[in-house]
């Protein structure tokens, strides 16, 4: 039903900036929250950031807030991720999630993409 595609990702130095996107498939996307999750290496899959349908409510787990930024443009489809400040330790893969609730997002319920790799040097 929903079909996810990331970008965006790439190599930067610690302290650099990068904006990932997301272009979702199909013309309900505003009724999806949507989510950034990461996974590095040798650790378990990580919720990043939500955002609801309209944009007006996002959500982020404590390792990236104040960081990052999650936000939507749902006339483009696309959810991006604003990463700000970055750390070695943010090296990972990064995932786009859509779900039917905030709660469905946090959890890793719903549709995924396959993944955009970042990587953060010293």
């Amino acid at each position: 039903q929903v079909q996810l595609v990331e970008s965006g990702g790439g190599l930067v130095q610690a302290g650099g900036s990068l904006r990932l996107s997301c272009a979702a498939s199909g013309r309900t996307f505003s009724s999806y929250y949507m989510g950034w999750f990461r996974q590095a290496p040798g650790k378990e899959r990580e919720f990043g950031a939500a955002i609801s349908g309209g944009g007006s409510s996002t959500y982020y787990a404590d390792s990236v807030k104040g960081r990052f930024t999650i936000s939507r443009d749902n006339a483009k489809n696309t959810v991006y991720l604003q990463m700000n400040s970055l750390k070695p330790e943010d090296t990972a893969v990064y995932y786009c999630n859509a779900a039917q609730t905030r709660a469905g997002v946090v959890a890793g319920s719903g549709y995924w993409g396959q993944g955009t790799q970042v990587t953060v040097s010293s």
